[in-house]
């Protein structure tokens, strides 16, 4: 499965690449990293993820909007969206747009790791 990490943190997307590439998550490849949800509907054109991991608050594009456009692309992906966003209404918000999972920011590897695998057998 190919996945694509959105984030406006150059931190958070090396944190997820780490925790993805060390952590044996079984048959997950990266496949592009994205800072903002623009960015991330250009590489999701090329690349078609299976997973997608997505903060919320990014600039140019911000999460909500950016889910909207990759599942009008790619019904079947699988989105986890990762965000420091407390604010219950949107999480709740991305969970109505379609993503399949949520992450709070600060997460742990294990949190992240059993997150994208129940994300991951949703198909």
């Amino acid at each position: 499965m190919r996945l694509l990490i959105v984030d406006d943190s150059n931190m958070i997307r090396s944190r997820i690449s780490r925790v993805v590439q060390d952590g044996g998550i079984g048959s997950l490849s990266l496949v592009g990293l994205a800072r903002n949800g623009a960015e991330a509907v250009r590489i999701a054109r090329s690349t078609r993820p299976d997973v997608v991991t997505m903060d919320l608050t990014m600039p140019e594009m911000d999460g909500i909007e950016c889910i909207g456009h990759l599942l009008a692309m790619m019904p079947t992906l699988n989105i986890l969206v990762v965000s420091a966003l407390s604010d219950k209404s949107t999480a709740i918000a991305a969970l109505r747009k379609g993503a399949r999972g949520f992450v709070a920011k600060p997460f742990s590897d294990d949190e992240l790791k059993m997150a994208l695998l129940e994300v991951m057998e949703v198909r």
